[in-house]
């Protein structure tokens, strides 16, 4: 599925599992999110994790890996609602909008779920060097704000994509979360958007 955004589709439904391999999914989901929930990502081990799904540690990792894996499974359903609003919801963040507005409603709401999901995305992105740049929703993003900046003719898109998404890594964001409010970070990254898209810096 893609519209013109240039996003395509990327996150489907799981592929069809046996009954009781989507039970026990289900059953690791709900209890990692809220173990996460309760005592945070960094305090969490997968034992507890499996521990409380009531499920065999074997299972735990085959399906899921490690606990980047897990993160990156339960930011899933989010990232897909993110998804969806982009592709066919109402403008600005879905289409029907000019370009530097659904580019300031993206980042807008991109800040409002990194901030949901400080940790789970921090876990996720974190887990290897150079994480964060091969998960396949940072894609889709790229992909988006690339394609926006397309659209208002502005040369080098690519990298200014890269650029644009850069504050919102969730290293720099757990870092300067206490210093920088989310309402500052939309407002700094609105002026960045209007400076590329209009030249507007004020």
């Amino acid at each position: 599925m893609s519209d013109n955004s240039g996003l395509r589709s990327g996150y489907s439904p799981p592929a069809k599992e046996r009954a009781d391999a989507a039970r026990n999914r289900a059953l690791v989901l709900d209890a990692a999110a809220r173990l996460f929930r309760d005592h945070g990502v960094a305090d969490v081990s997968m034992d507890q994790v499996a521990a409380a799904a009531g499920v065999g540690k074997g299972t735990l990792f085959r399906r899921f890996g490690d606990k980047a894996g897990l993160a990156v499974a339960l930011l899933d359903e989010q990232e897909r609602r993110l998804q969806a609003a982009i592709l066919s919801g109402p403008p600005p963040l879905g289409p029907g909008a000019a370009p530097t507005a659904r580019l300031v409603a993206f980042l807008d709401a991109y800040v409002d779920f990194l901030d949901d999901n400080l940790d789970l995305v921090h876990m996720s992105e974190t887990a290897r060097p150079g994480a964060r740049y091969a998960i396949g929703a940072y894609r889709l993003w790229h992909r988006h704000v690339a394609h926006l900046l397309e659209q208002g003719g502005v040369p080098d898109a690519d990298y200014l994509a890269h650029a644009l998404l850069a504050p919102l890594a969730a290293d720099q964001r757990t870092a300067l979360r206490d210093e920088i409010g989310p309402a500052r970070v939309k407002n700094g990254l609105a002026t960045l958007a209007r400076a590329i898209l209009e030249g507007d810096t004020s």
